[in-house]
């Protein structure tokens, strides 16, 4: 196989809904910062493109965060996240193989973010869950799947 042709990682990306969090501005700094320590790099917030009456939501309005990793830091994070943080998931036995996309992106949903070694539990008002997408330059779920796993991914049996 060409050297060039094999997928490699492109980038990590890290979301997570701050909606309940719109009144506290003080909750989402917290949780800004949480999610710096996490990533090494501060995160964006995203605003509401609509406004949706039914869900008090105005355009404008806060309703989460997201970072974007690349080169060493995507290749870091992937690291810590397959050797320390999935391992330290209560009755963790392997990530699913089916949540790759057609294009060999891998998406994973983390319950609480105070699973990372940086995170102060006892300093959390209220863990949070995240997204964390794993973008390739893998063709298909396989070749996703035989990067991920060469990346060390703990995929379940």
């Amino acid at each position: 196989m060409n050297i060039m042709a094999e997928p490699k990682l492109i980038k990590v990306v890290l979301n997570s809904g701050i909606g309940d969090l719109v009144k506290s501005k003080d909750a989402q700094e917290k949780f800004k910062n949480d999610l710096a320590q996490i990533t090494g790099q501060l995160p964006s917030i995203r605003k509401a493109k609509i406004s949706v009456a039914g869900f008090n939501l105005r355009a404008g309005m806060p309703v989460g965060m997201a970072v974007t990793l690349r080169g060493k830091r995507a290749a870091n994070f992937v690291k810590k996240l397959t050797s320390i943080v999935l391992p330290r998931l209560r009755d963790f036995r392997g990530v699913p193989k089916k949540s790759f996309d057609k294009a060999g992106n891998y998406t994973l949903g983390i319950a609480e973010h105070t699973v990372f070694p940086e995170i102060d539990a006892t300093k959390v008002d209220k863990p949070r869950s995240l997204e964390i997408t794993i973008v390739t330059t893998a063709k298909n779920a396989e070749q996703g799947l035989k990067l991920l796993e060469a990346l060390g991914m703990p995929f379940e049996k």
